[in-house]
């Protein structure tokens, strides 16, 4: 990814990995796989694992530990109803942004 790609990265991965586990829960590997396969190849898994700390802190997500077949058990993030309300302000201000963008380029043309 570019330099660019990687700082806009930085302002909306939160909303990105909420929006994932608005769809299923999972963990952190999963996530950080998940968005590989979507084209973002430079993500860290330690990035993803520290946002993962913060929105757990925050109260948006419930986290359940399950046992793995290799190493010590893994968290498994579910979206609840704070992150819900959360994504859904995140939504309503990327279609601000987006918009707001939209309407900039076309005056630039």
């Amino acid at each position: 990814m570019g330099k660019q790609v990687t700082e806009m990265l930085k302002g909306t991965l939160e909303g990105i990995v909420l929006a994932i586990l608005s769809s299923r829960s999972a963990y952190g590997y999963e996530i950080t796989a998940w968005l590989r396969d979507q084209g973002f190849s430079d993500i860290a898994e330690g990035t993803v694992y520290a946002l993962l700390i913060r929105i757990e802190q925050r109260g948006l997500v419930d986290v359940e530990k399950v046992p793995s077949e290799k190493g010590p058990p893994r968290k498994v993030y579910t979206l609840n109803a704070q992150g819900r309300e959360n994504l859904e302000e995140f939504w309503r201000t990327w279609s601000f942004l987006t918009e707001r963008l939209h309407q900039l380029r076309e005056e630039g043309k």
